[in-house]
């Protein structure tokens, strides 16, 4: 502001402290985005602008501080993504607590993050707890990606073994069906008895083929005819009764 008391070396002090005020604001607005510069454009001077910029970034910075511990706080793996993939992203997550000057104890990240481990995990989070050391995050690093390892080689062979199973179930199925589709058997094909019974029906076929010699008869023979049998009671009666007259 001007002063009619003001020296030529105050006026000139004065005159040079509002350039530089001036080139200052103005590198400042220069970098801002256009959105920024809307709003900040008419500011009277560059402390002026600084410190509404410092309002405005130190209330974002504290919602993204709380972000920021939410996000790592409430992040838990799943079982469909690579558990290495996860852990790594949680890493990136816990790196950007030194831009808010966050500060958490390493033996406090590693146990939160054996938590985050997914449901199918629960045998090995149950053995990472019961460890009497501390272990690092790049032993828990360590740890989980070999436990990976070894599940993808479980599930390769489980994977393999299910292949094979399902050829073999192919090649059995190539034989059986021959046997299913062959052509109905012939009218008249009589299945051979093998059981040693009598078949009732070949012995009836057979009976219907004979003639009795003695009656003349078709269907016995002469033990069974009723002819036949009725001489025989004749014969032992007759027989009896001369023994008896004797």
């Amino acid at each position: 502001m001007e002063s009619d008391d003001e020296t030529v070396e105050q006026i000139r002090k004065r005159q040079k402290w509002e350039t530089d005020d001036h080139t200052c604001k103005d590198h400042i607005l220069n970098a801002m985005k256009d959105s920024l510069f809307d709003l900040y454009h008419d500011v009277s001077s560059a402390k002026e602008l600084w410190e509404k910029l410092e309002a405005r970034y130190h209330k974002e910075d504290v919602t993204s501080k709380k972000f920021l511990i939410s996000k790592f706080i409430n992040f838990k793996m799943v079982d469909e993504r690579s558990v290495i993939e996860q852990f790594r992203e949680v890493e990136r997550i816990r790196n950007n607590f030194s831009q808010h000057n966050l500060v958490m104890d390493e033996t406090i990240v590693v146990s939160s993050i054996i938590d985050k481990l997914p449901p199918s995990w629960k045998e090995f989070k149950r053995t990472l707890k019961l460890k009497k050391e501390d272990i690092s995050l790049d032993e828990l690093a360590n740890h989980l990606r070999v436990e990976e390892d070894c599940r993808m080689q479980e599930n390769e062979k489980e994977q393999n073994a299910q292949e094979i199973s399902k050829v073999h179930v192919m090649e059995a199925a190539k034989f059986k069906k021959p046997l299913l589709n062959r052509p109905n058997k012939p009218r008249g094909f009589k299945k051979p008895n093998v059981s040693g019974k009598p078949n009732n029906q070949n012995q009836n076929q057979r009976k219907q083929k004979i003639t009795c010699w003695l009656c003349g008869k078709d269907g016995h023979l002469k033990s069974e005819c009723n002819h036949w049998k009725r001489k025989q009671r004749k014969y032992h009666a007759s027989s009896s009764a001369a023994k008896d007259a004797g």
